[in-house]
């Protein structure tokens, strides 16, 4: 199946490890022009140049940006506009909120999620939008969590933050579906990333059991048996923001082996 993403300008959002950064691989596969964006810059270069050598292709681009700081935002996609005149395609992605129930979060950390978690994909919306309008194609791929689909005990501000990602994304999907933009929501379940071996870690320290106990009792939950692979749930990311997709929006979708129970 041709993808008709060849020379696409994509842009990848925390993109240095994780999932973004199997996001990101599988698009410069597809010999898109990628730009990859993270906090950190020397594992933004890292990771670039891994792409570039596992790839070959070239077209690959960083940029450091912070998705709690608009400045951040706003510089990395005047960059691109600058640099390509355009955007094609735009991966929201950024790390999960702080872990905790009601008594372990303050309003700081309320704050913090709601910025990183939900204004920043607002923000970077906002930003290329208007270029996708002007060129009546585009498509804005929102990476979120299976808590879009059934809440998860001990992360109550992912379950709250990302049911608002949710609400915003159908209802702006509606608002420029005319227009040929597409935007869906995609959760990852137990995807093999550090932050889900974060999570499990934490897991154990406040159950005081051994790790492996945590990941095998994890594991045995998911109907597949197993966690699932970033690539595998990259893969999914770029059919939904291909030309192979041209009639599905507004829809929340989630990648997760059979972990869910809800319909």
């Amino acid at each position: 199946m041709d993808l008709a993403l060849s020379e696409k300008v994509v842009v990848v959002m925390a993109s240095s490890k994780g999932l973004g950064k199997a996001t990101a691989l599988e698009f410069a596969k597809e010999q898109a022009i990628v730009i990859i964006s993270s906090r950190n810059a020397e594992a933004l270069e890292q990771t670039k140049e891994k792409i570039i050598q596992q790839t070959g292709n070239p077209n690959i681009h960083s940029r450091v940006c912070d998705m709690a700081k608009e400045q951040d935002i706003s510089s990395l996609f005047q960059f691109v506009i600058d640099r390509f005149g355009r955007v094609d395609v735009l991966i929201n992605n950024t790390g999960g909120p702080k872990a905790g129930g009601f008594n372990d979060i303050e309003d700081n950390d309320w704050m913090a999620a709601f910025e990183r978690n939900l204004l920043s994909y607002i923000r970077t919306s906002r930003a290329v939008l208007p270029y996708m309008k002007k060129q009546q194609h585009g498509r804005i791929i929102n990476i979120a969590s299976s808590s879009i689909k059934e809440v998860i005990d001990g992360l109550i501000l992912s379950n709250t933050f990302r049911a608002g990602m949710v609400g915003f994304s159908k209802t702006l999907a509606r608002e420029v579906a005319a227009d040929n933009i597409l935007i869906n929501t995609i959760g990852p379940g137990r995807i093999a990333t550090d932050r889900v071996a974060e999570l499990n870690q934490d897991k154990a320290n406040r159950q005081q059991v051994p790790i492996e106990e945590i990941v095998e009792k994890s594991k045995s939950e998911i109907s597949a048996g197993r966690f699932g692979d970033p690539e595998e749930f990259a893969k999914i990311v770029v059919f939904l923001a291909s030309s192979a997709n041209s009639y599905m929006t507004g829809q929340s979708l989630v990648v997760d082996g059979g972990l869910l129970k809800a319909l």
